[in-house]
């Protein structure tokens, strides 16, 4: 190499080196305040998850105000797709919750998909339950199983919406049990406890934690059951549905969900963030109290997680389409 291509060579490589000094460093998350939407109205087990997330977030983010915002209709549709196009620098996030992230692309041409965030870490898992008025004759998950098939298609249930997580743990329960009732649709977890409080159902889904507080609140709701894989350890007296030859485990998964094409870095900085909250004793207490059951899975296995149900939710729906 001759003198003078040397020092093209080196004037070349201090050029670009002055380029990338001037430009500006990344700022480090978060800039400003962060907004968790729920994709659902306020009251329910998701809108909690936010809420109590929300308030330690702060804590390990340098108090950077996080804004939780209730955006409900459709399911979810409209507060999910708001956050699949918003702006990918985390400072816009959102509560995944299956099995809605799951179910309305599936059945329908949805204006968002799985692929449309980055599932940055599941944080609840929280199981579905069926319940009962306190005035029911049926007492037990064997007496339920039995009404309904003396009355095949009649048993009235009511769910947080089609599609929704207790529409499709009852779908599991009547294709494992050989059962079927009428499936009676609601804008939320909160209108089907009133609706179970005015007997106007027979049946009431909801997840865990809001069946344990609906029936500390109003004294006229009898849990028959819990979709885990064991009894709750806040409620062993609870039996699960495998106890009655029923093996059917599903439920919420509620986690953290950040626009496709948020930085890798910004990614990493939430995740760091969210390890520090999930360290935090505080945290796990308010958790407790709020029977919010932690199961903290994150990126690569999060989203593995995210799409086995995928796939188990696409087989159900060929078999029993839940939107017709």
């Amino acid at each position: 190499m001759s003198r003078r291509s040397c020092l093209a060579g080196l004037a070349a490589a201090f050029t670009s080196l002055a380029l990338l000094a001037a430009m500006p460093a990344r700022a480090a998350w978060p800039e400003r305040p962060v907004q968790i939407v729920v994709p659902f109205g306020p009251g329910g087990g998701t809108d909690l998850t936010a809420r109590l997330l929300g308030r330690f977030l702060e804590r390990h983010t340098g108090g950077r105000p996080v804004v939780v915002q209730n955006r409900a209709g459709a399911g979810g549709e409209i507060g999910m797709t708001a956050v699949a196009d918003a702006a990918p620098d985390g400072h816009t996030l959102v509560i995944l919750n299956t099995p809605n992230v799951l179910t309305i692309p599936i059945e329908r041409a949805a204006r968002f998909r799985l692929d449309s965030f980055v599932p940055i870490a599941n944080i609840v898992d929280d199981p579905g339950t069926l319940s009962v008025h306190s005035s029911s004759p049926i007492r037990s998950i064997a007496e339920l199983v039995a009404s309904a098939k003396a009355r095949p298609g009649m048993l009235t249930y009511g769910t947080a919406g089609v599609g929704s997580a207790g529409h499709i743990a009852m779908l599991l329960v009547g294709r494992s049990a050989g059962i079927s009732g009428t499936h009676v649709p609601f804008n939320g977890s909160a209108a089907v406890a009133t609706a179970l409080a005015g007997q106007q159902i027979e049946v009431a889904t909801a997840n865990f934690g809001e069946a344990i507080g609906f029936a500390g609140a109003g004294g006229n709701w009898r849990i028959l059951g819990v979709m885990g894989p064991a009894r709750m350890a806040s409620h062993p007296d609870i039996p699960t549905f495998a106890e009655a030859g029923i093996p059917v485990q599903t439920g919420s998964l509620r986690g953290l969900g950040a626009p496709r094409g948020t930085p890798p870095e910004t990614i990493a900085a939430i995740t760091t963030a969210l390890d520090a909250v999930m360290a935090d004793p505080d945290y796990r207490a308010a958790m407790t109290q709020a029977t919010q059951v932690i199961r903290y899975v994150k990126g690569a296995e999060y989203q593995a997680l995210l799409r086995g149900m995928e796939a188990d939710l696409r087989s159900l729906f060929a078999a029993t389409p839940w939107n017709r």
